[in-house]
């Protein structure tokens, strides 16, 4: 079965909106391992505007299962991720201007800067994987610079209005995912998916994990963190 990692950073959202001390992300990170989450995910961004320095610190000290900690390719973000020692990173754009993650990382072009992270991170026994675009150029710089695992950004395919195109960026995916494995890539996907459009997601062959967040979060607001987990969780079950 897929396995599920919820990304809580819009928790973190809403505390940060007044500036105070609740709702608490590491709560919610609790909740969400009790409700079944195979994986507790959290991008703590260069602006800090959601997840803070305490609350990567407090995750892995109390979160059992897998820590995936997102981030940026920036000499800060690394020494912290070096100290705190998830047991994943997953690297990803960011630009300050951006609501949420606009797209894959440009791993061609950004390859030296990011194979001397990735030594830094294996050295440390911690696993690295590429958020990116499903591109073969891609997936093949990933393989090159040390990534155990890609994570296909998924947002073109949850944008996707018409039946064609739906049904050609799910082929596309289909692509990368076979490619990926030929070369020795784990996969994950994740970003824009929701309750229905994640049912196809679950057909995508060799895929281990989805990494979901806003849908599951604004879910939890009607029926509580812990149902919404357990709803999203019966659907990978049933269809993966």
């Amino acid at each position: 079965m897929i396995k599920l990692g919820v990304n809580i950073d819009h928790i973190a959202t809403l505390r940060q909106a007044r500036r105070t001390y609740e709702p608490d992300p590491v709560w919610g990170a609790s909740i969400a391992e009790l409700a079944g989450a195979d994986c507790i995910t959290v991008h703590l961004r260069e602006d800090r505007r959601h997840i803070q320095d305490r609350d990567v610190t407090l995750l892995r000290q109390t979160v059992q299962v897998k820590l995936n900690l997102e981030m940026g390719n920036s000499p800060q973000i690394v020494d912290i991720a070096c100290g705190v020692k998830p047991d994943q990173v997953t690297l990803v754009p960011e630009k300050r201007e951006e609501v949420t993650t606009e797209g894959g990382l440009d791993v061609v072009n950004h390859f030296e800067s990011l194979k001397q992270s990735v030594k830094k991170f294996k050295k440390l026994d911690i696993k690295t994987s590429m958020f990116i675009d499903p591109q073969n150029d891609q997936i093949e710089a990933s393989q090159k610079v040390g990534a155990e695992f890609v994570e296909f950004h998924t947002g073109t395919y949850a944008n996707a209005l018409s039946e064609e195109d739906v049904d050609n960026e799910l082929n596309k995916l289909v692509s990368v995912c076979e490619l990926s494995h030929k070369i020795g890539l784990r996969v994950n996907a994740g970003h824009g998916l929701t309750y229905k459009n994640v049912q196809a997601v679950c057909k995508l062959p060799y895929l281990e994990e989805l990494n979901i967040g806003h849908s599951i979060i604004s879910r939890s607001v009607f029926v509580g963190l812990s149902q919404a987990v357990m709803d999203m969780k019966q659907i990978l079950e049933k269809y993966s």
